[in-house]
């Protein structure tokens, strides 16, 4: 069934769910000939991930080799440097991080010692989303008894576990710092980048736990073993997540630039009803424009491909819909997710988000005249990268998506 082969697995826990422990870790190489590879020193380190061509999977998509890079010299800098690590993983149909944090602790703290090294850091907060109280406490044990083995402190790096009340908006890497740093989680203007301006006005590296988890696999296997997954620029291993209206919600590692149908129906075990009942899928969590069910007989699970029709890939939070979903009601649900989370910071944001979900709800309900359809259209338009953050445009790419591919059903609820 799998398309990814074991001995490529970067992730092999997540599916065979063992029992996890510090000796285990040793036992699946976690740790291996890690001073050896620290010792390479960090424009090696640097090189071979940005050679690797790993791609930031929180769902921006960014160059990880590239990103370090921009972090000044400690000597030019002057100042300390942190490493932040995002496991506010607060994006609707996205699950995939707190598998890794359940199953594979150790390659996250491994990981987090190489992305140190890289960068001159010392200290490295992991920025972990409240709600998630049992993986907190796997993690907090997983550092422990990495301390206790000298894994960690001394000669290495401090890691230390930051816990979020729950924001959505700490998910974007500035307002990220702002909670850790004890203020309110809004987002912060941009420039100065972080790589320069970060955490306590230091030159900071926010990255994804995917992002860093996948890292010491690709050090210690090298960066050609890496690029000869997936297709070009979409290179590599991913973490899915599969949720809806499926028979078998999921979470899996497989290669990039794999059919989405295949990924539906061999790890979900299809939709709910068969494949021909499937009405629309979010390919990339929420926040993605979604997929009408004719584009998803072809279109490949990666940023080129997604992109080339529409989308996003995202975080690879797959979505699926059939056909007995309202997909208007389905997509007035995550408008208002977004308008409660909104910080309020930008006004386009603030007043928009609103707006387009009572517009949406009279949609629903049949209440709404056939131009509010094309209005609303008009104030997605008008939120869409006019705000500080993403947060605008997450709140309006569902709806575009929505308009675009459904747009006649909508109308048809209209007076």
């Amino acid at each position: 069934m799998a398309t990814i082969k074991d001995k490529d697995r970067v992730f092999p826990n997540i599916m065979h769910k063992n029992a996890i422990s510090l000796k285990w870790a040793f036992e699946n190489e976690d740790f291996k000939n890690m001073s050896e590879i620290l010792a390479k020193g960090s424009d090696w380190l640097i090189n071979e991930i940005k050679t690797s061509n790993l791609r930031g999977r929180g769902g921006a998509g960014f160059s990880t080799g590239m990103k370090w890079s921009f972090v000044p010299k400690p000597e030019i800098s002057n100042k300390p440097h942190y490493l932040v690590i995002n496991a506010d993983e607060s994006e609707p149909g996205t699950c995939k991080d707190r598998q890794i944090i359940t199953h594979e602790p150790y390659k996250l703290i491994e990981g987090c010692i190489y992305a140190a090294k890289a960068i001159s850091a010392k200290v490295c907060y992991i920025y972990i989303r409240g709600e998630f109280y049992k993986e907190y406490n796997i993690l907090e044990n997983a550092i422990e008894n990495c301390y206790e083995d000298g894994i960690l402190g001394k000669s290495s790096i401090d890691i230390f576990v930051h816990r979020g009340a729950g924001a959505y908006i700490c998910g974007e890497e500035s307002a990220l710092l702002e909670s850790l740093e004890g203020k309110k989680g809004m987002p912060r203007l941009k420039p100065p980048f972080p790589a320069l301006v970060g955490l306590y006005g230091c030159p900071t590296v926010i990255n994804n736990v995917e992002t860093i988890a996948s890292v010491p696999a690709i050090l210690k296997r090298g960066a050609i073993w890496y690029n000869s997954i997936g297709r070009e620029n979409n290179r590599g291993t991913k973490v899915y997540s599969i949720s809806g209206q499926v028979n078998n919600p999921c979470v899996f590692e497989e290669e990039m630039s794999i059919p989405i149908k295949k990924l539906i129906q061999e790890y979900a075990k299809d939709v709910i009803g068969g494949w021909d009942n499937l009405l629309a899928v979010i390919p990339g969590g929420s926040s993605c424009p979604l997929l009408p069910a004719s584009i998803c007989e072809d279109v490949l699970m990666d940023y080129d491909s997604l992109r080339a029709v529409g989308s996003s890939f995202g975080t690879a939070g797959i979505i699926v819909i059939n056909k007995q979903t309202d997909i208007i009601d389905s997509i007035c649900r995550l408008a208002y997710f977004y308008k409660h989370e909104s910080c309020g910071q930008c006004t386009p944001c603030r007043e928009g988000t609103g707006w387009m979900y009572r517009i949406l709800c009279k949609i629903r309900d049949g209440e709404a005249k056939k131009s509010e359809v094309e209005q609303l259209f008009n104030i997605t338009k008008q939120i869409e990268g006019n705000t500080i953050c993403a947060l605008g445009d997450a709140a309006a790419w569902p709806i575009q998506g929505l308009i675009k591919n459904f747009k006649s059903e909508m109308l048809a609820r209209c007076v």
